[in-house]
C-alpha cells in the first residue's frame, strides 16, 4: 500500500495539504509548535467523536423503546 492511499481523495483537503507539506525548512521550535497544535487538534477530534458516539447511542436508545 502506498502512503498516498491513506490521504483524503480531494487534493485541496486541508489534511492532505498538511501531510504533504515539506518539513525540512522548519526549525526545531517550529516543529515543536506544529506537534503541539496537531496534538490539540487530535484531542478536539477525539472529543467530537466521543460526543457523536454518545449522541448516536442516546438516539438509538430513544427509538428502541
Amino acid at each position: 500500500m502506498d502512503d498516498d492511499d491513506n490521504l483524503p481523495r480531494n487534493a485541496n483537503d486541508p489534511v492532505a495539504l498538511l501531510i504533504k507539506q515539506d518539513l525540512d525548512p522548519l526549525s526545531v521550535n517550529e516543529l515543536e509548535q506544529r506537534i503541539s497544535l496537531l496534538k490539540s487538534e487530535i484531542s478536539r477530534c477525539e472529543a467530537k467523536k466521543k460526543f457523536a458516539v454518545s449522541h448516536r447511542a442516546s438516539a438509538e436508545n430513544l427509538f428502541k423503546s
